[in-house]
């Protein structure tokens, strides 16, 4: 609220800078009294520029003096000793308004993705005395009851007491598959119900679940993050000590060695400052960061800071969730293997029969293949002679259709029942098919990588990136298919969120001992709860926005807010960065 009044009170002081700017302007066209113009170009700049004469005398007592608005302050008055007030009121109205604009657009991104924000479990219900309550999970103590109901966020880490169900843990593991839990089991905080209810024994207060801890950090990773400087400020470093003392020496060396005159030489040394002054550099840079920020927006991407846009320049490692990242976090029947004797078609019909009553993602994935391949085939609401229908937990299912049994399931259900079967090695999540005893085939499912995630990775490496790595909580082997197939440089499985911030850790730690990439930024692209951490250890940090979880969106500097990567974007992030900027920022970046 404070930030949004701070914009409008701007807002109305640039409007009313620009009403008397424009009057002085007018006045002084139409010859009007000879003060009259300059009341309100004198007005003009006091409503424009007292903040930034404020500022340079702030700095000044804080010893540092030379920055962008001791040199603006400088400039300007001097221009008004000149007589010069129409310049010094423009140039402080110019200013402004091209900060308030690069601060508006950085707001109303950094609002976008707040909103998105709400990761913590808002209640969570506890069981006493044969009643459920719904309460704060902060108020439950360790060895308490709750219950989770199918679609729920799990609110506390705790063990299973009874209840089946399945849970998607890919926003905090990364994994793919989705997890069976049953008696005994030992779920986390941050994890969905997706089916059946689930009775459970807290084992951690909320301050100790693995939501908090990633939370926590996220906000000590943030500390470790070196802020980017602003470009300008760091240009005025030098430039304006230098501009300053050479004024100085003009305006005392010819009078003092050569016997010139005070007031020439002093008014002669005015003109320079004012004329050394970078105004087009000072005005272009908010500018130039609106016009990227903006640019960036309309290609839907949310960026926090025009600095990160800045370092994109000196990309040099990009690091890559896999799950919802470079794959599209979602099944699909990826590989069909039908036994002697068994078509494809009716492999596909045992295994919709035998899936028809699941609502497991797998099954799922199994019956929509069926519905996309064989449509007018197989109904389900048709009505075979279907029976016996049975879970196996950790295994697959069971029915019988037509008074012989259908198995669908993995290698321990055919093991069990003693089924001749090909074991399959392919990579990704096996179903095999067995109908009366006899074994049918086998339907492979995977995670199926993004069509545009193979331009992404040759456009990063045609741009000079030395290095891209995959990150993922998921299986080393279907990690390593995934990194192969893609053409990445190093890939790294199995990892827990504290792991992945480790890791990269590690490679921003590589990347600074190695004298030739020292210089350049390290970016990580993420999307699930397990990458907030990762986000904000990076360089630059960017979200699958579209996809990607709250704590994700709210830990990144940069989100991509659909669903595609447009070849990663990265194209109109240099674009919008380089090309609206001054030919002399341009160069300076690249030194």
């Amino acid at each position: 609220m404070n930030i949004e009044l701070t914009q409008k009170t701007n807002l109305i002081r640039i409007i009313i800078g620009a009403v008397f700017f424009s009057a002085g302007i007018i006045a002084n066209f139409i010859n009007l009294n000879i003060f009259l113009p300059e009341t309100f170009f004198v007005t003009a700049y006091i409503i424009l520029g007292y903040d930034i004469i404020l500022r340079a005398i702030k700095n000044i007592t804080k010893g540092q003096a030379f920055n962008e608005y001791f040199l603006m302050s400088i400039a300007t008055i001097g221009a008004l000793v000149l007589g010069e007030i129409a310049e010094a009121a423009g140039v402080m109205l110019f200013y402004q308004t091209g900060e308030y604009f690069q601060e508006m657009a950085v707001e109303k991104s950094k609002k976008s993705i707040i909103d998105l924000m709400d990761i913590r479990p808002d209640f969570a219900n506890l069981k006493k005395n044969d009643e459920i309550i719904k309460v704060n999970p902060q108020t439950v103590c360790i060895g308490e009851t709750i219950i989770v109901k199918p679609g729920e966020r799990i609110p506390l880490d705790g063990i299973v007491l009874t209840g089946n169900s399945i849970l998607d843990t890919s926003a905090l593991t990364g994994e793919s598959v989705p997890r069976k839990v049953f008696e005994s089991s030992e779920v986390l905080s941050g994890c969905v119900n997706i089916s059946g209810v689930l009775l459970i024994e807290v084992t951690k207060t909320f301050g100790e679940s693995t939501v908090s801890k990633i939370i926590n950090l996220v906000e000590n990773s943030a500390v470790k993050k070196a802020k980017t400087e602003k470009f300008i400020t760091k240009f005025a470093r030098y430039y304006t000590p230098i501009v300053v003392v050479l004024a100085v020496l003009l305006s005392v060396i010819p009078p003092l060695f050569f016997g010139a005159e005070w007031r020439m030489w002093i008014h002669r040394a005015l003109v320079f400052l004012v004329i050394s002054c970078p105004c087009a550099l000072v005005l272009s840079i908010p500018m130039g960061f609106f016009a990227g920020i903006g640019r960036a927006a309309k290609n839907g991407i949310l960026v926090k800071g025009g600095n990160y846009l800045e370092a994109f320049t000196q990309l040099d490692t990009v690091v890559f969730d896999k799950t919802g990242t470079l794959t599209r976090g979602v099944f699909k029947v990826t590989k069909v293997h039908s036994a002697a004797g068994c078509s494809e078609k009716e492999l596909f019909e045992l295994a919709f029969y035998a899936e028809r009553y699941s609502n497991h993602p797998i099954a799922l994935s199994v019956m929509e293949e069926c519905r996309l391949k064989y449509d007018g085939f197989f109904n389900k609401d048709s009505n075979p002679q279907i029976s016996n229908y049975t879970e196996i937990t950790g295994c697959g299912v069971s029915v019988t259709l037509n008074g012989k049994t259908i198995l669908a399931g993995n290698e321990k259900l055919m093991i069990q029942n003693k089924i001749d079967f090909k074991e399959i090695t392919e990579i990704g999540t096996k179903v095999y098919v067995a109908y009366d005893s006899e074994y049918m085939g086998c339907i492979v499912i995977s995670d199926e990588i993004k069509p545009d995630s193979f331009s992404v990775i040759n456009t990063l490496k045609e741009r000079g990136v030395q290095k891209t790595v995959m990150l993922t909580g998921d299986n080393p082997d279907i990690a390593k298919a995934v990194a192969d197939e893609l053409g990445l440089d190093e890939f790294y499985g199995s990892l827990l969120p504290h792991e992945k911030v480790d890791m990269v850790e590690k490679l921003v730690g590589q990347k600074n001992t190695d004298e030739k990439r020292k210089h350049g930024k390290l970016t990580f692209v993420g999307d699930g709860i397990n990458d907030a951490p990762s986000l904000v250890m990076a360089d630059i940090g960017i979200a699958m926005g579209g996809l990607g979880s709250d704590a994700a969106i709210e830990a990144a500097d940069i989100v991509l807010m659909t669903r595609r990567f447009l070849q990663w974007r990265i194209l109109v992030l240099q674009w919008a960065l380089l090309v609206r900027m001054p030919l002399l920022k341009r160069r300076m970046l690249y030194l």
